[in-house]
């Protein structure tokens, strides 16, 4: 099977220069790359920590305080259930947070490196 698809533009039919294992050391050293692992790592780290200790929160809270996580608040809803679904909502939003941080800060930054690294010969 064959196509006739143009290639991509900007491509000019000419296939990307393959990296050596020099230019991924030199470029794990760069101060570019540096400052993007600094990014993702002072975004999701802290995240990350939040997310477990809200998490546990709620783990030790079922444990430990029934009476608590018992206690009704409107019908048959009690704060275990609130509480438990207000979980599955963070893990959402944590997500969907993510993946702006990333389209707006850490991918720009990482498609500047890996057009230099496929443009180098």
């Amino acid at each position: 099977m064959t196509t006739e698809a143009a290639p991509p533009p900007g491509s000019a039919g000419t296939p990307p220069a393959t990296p050596t294992a020099d230019d991924y050391t030199s470029v794990q050293q760069s101060a570019e790359f540096g400052e993007l692992r600094s990014s993702y790592r002072s975004f999701a780290f802290p995240l990350t920590v939040a997310f477990i200790a809200w998490y546990l929160l709620y783990v030790l809270l079922s444990n430990y305080a029934g009476g608590f996580m018992g206690t009704k608040l409107f019908g048959n809803i009690n704060v275990a259930l609130v509480l438990g679904l207000a979980q599955f909502a963070t893990t959402f939003l944590i997500a969907w947070f993510y993946a702006r941080y990333a389209a707006t800060k850490l991918d720009p930054k990482a498609e500047a490196i890996k057009a230099r690294m496929e443009a180098a010969e």
